[in-house]
């Protein structure tokens, strides 16, 4: 099995189990809107990391942006100084809407829709940046060559070093019983770039922690729905959720992206010209 086959293989084998998604009594694909505004906020104030880095080198001394799964623009916002213009998509319309809002006085356009069936819809920019998606690509090839041909200057990919559902994986033993996948991670997301003919550069790193819930039943709402369970299981969620060391204080977003990420980047279609 090639690398671009072996990450598809990897990330269908994280389906629900169809037993356990039929009684779920209400749907665990969950969209945290306040982790992620909450995210974009503290990268407002204080921007840091490697990809916030790599997307200034990138844009100085300016230029334009395309934001893949945007959210509420924690990967781009923070180099606004140097965006002349930005293109944000996501397929969610509430968190296209902070976006919009924490764009301000950036030129900006909102795109609704999943990548890459909206890439025709979309101009080429001078840097594209793509943060946290790769892990729902399944079929990568069309989904990064699209990011490609958009980009005059540079890609810049950012995704947490294993799948962020793996935080979950104790809960899911101990609630339901069964095992779930360990990948894909990074790595293979790298073995599959590289299979594509990318020339792709690594950097990995470490982001400061910091609290994704305000309150400690947030997260456990959360995760309890993650795991198809049940209303009245909150309270055996929380006691599993302080076992496994979480903090009650600082709370993380367990199906988030985690601590350690890594940066992947490379050429877009076009070098940049002076």
């Amino acid at each position: 099995m090639d690398a671009l086959e072996a990450w598809s293989a990897q990330l269908a084998g994280w389906a629900i189990p169809e037993h356990i998604l039929a009684a779920a009594p209400e749907s665990p694909w969950v969209l945290p809107h306040a982790v992620f505004v909450r995210r974009a906020d503290r990268h407002l104030r204080t921007p840091s990391g490697a990809t916030y880095e790599q997307l200034t080198k990138a844009l100085s001394p300016g230029g334009t942006v395309l934001d893949v799964g945007a959210a509420a623009g924690a990967a781009s916002l923070p180099a606004g100084e140097l965006i002349s213009h930005i293109t944000a998509v996501d397929t969610n319309e509430a968190l296209l809407a902070e976006f919009g809002e924490r764009a301000g006085a950036i030129p900006h356009r909102l795109v609704q829709g999943r990548w890459p069936d909206v890439a025709a819809q979309v101009e080429p920019v001078d840097v594209v940046v793509c943060a946290h998606v790769l892990y729902n690509a399944p079929d990568l090839a069309p989904f990064v060559e699209a990011l490609t041909s958009r980009a005059r200057r540079r890609v810049i990919v950012e995704t947490a070093e294993i799948h962020p559902l793996t935080s979950l994986n104790p809960l899911w033993q101990r609630f339901h019983g069964i095992t779930r996948p360990a990948g894909p991670t990074a790595d293979d997301a790298v073995a599959a770039l590289r299979e594509l003919g990318l020339d792709v550069d690594v950097t990995r790193w470490s982001k400061a922690a910091a609290p994704e819930y305000r309150r400690f039943d947030e997260l456990v709402d959360v995760s309890r729905r993650r795991l198809c369970l049940p209303p009245e299981a909150a309270p055996e969620v929380a006691e599993a959720l302080r076992e496994m060391g979480v903090d009650s204080r600082t709370p993380p977003d367990l199906g988030s992206s985690g601590r350690n990420v890594v940066t992947l980047s490379w050429a877009g279609v076009h070098p940049f010209e002076d």
